[in-house]
């Protein structure tokens, strides 16, 4: 999706539009088109906020590897507990994929 493609989505998501290159064909009748100003914002925000997205994005595939452990028919161990906890936790201290320490699996 392009900067401007994902921009719209966030702050139309409903609208109808088509974007070639830099241009945009508008084909929503009853919803606004955002100004360029406030697309050119939130592309910046989200540029922003991808590595937060990345970070979670990870975190909630090492969750999803785990998450059998909390069948209805098993006990999780301490050790698998605090895992997924500590997992949980990680957007706490790291801010992208570049600075974080992830916690060793049992």
């Amino acid at each position: 999706m392009t900067n401007i493609s994902a921009a719209l989505c966030a702050l139309t998501p409903t609208a109808e539009y088509t974007v070639r290159g830099t241009g945009i064909e508008w084909h929503s009748k009853d919803i606004p088109q955002p100004s360029d100003d406030a697309i050119a914002t939130k592309i910046d925000e989200l540029k922003a906020a991808e590595p937060m997205r990345l970070l979670r994005e990870e975190r909630n595939r090492l969750i999803a590897e785990t998450d059998w452990w909390a069948s209805s028919d098993l006990t999780m161990t301490s050790e698998q507990t605090k895992y997924r906890q500590d997992l949980r936790d990680i957007t706490k201290t790291a801010t992208s994929l570049d600075d974080v320490s992830w916690p060793e699996m049992p």
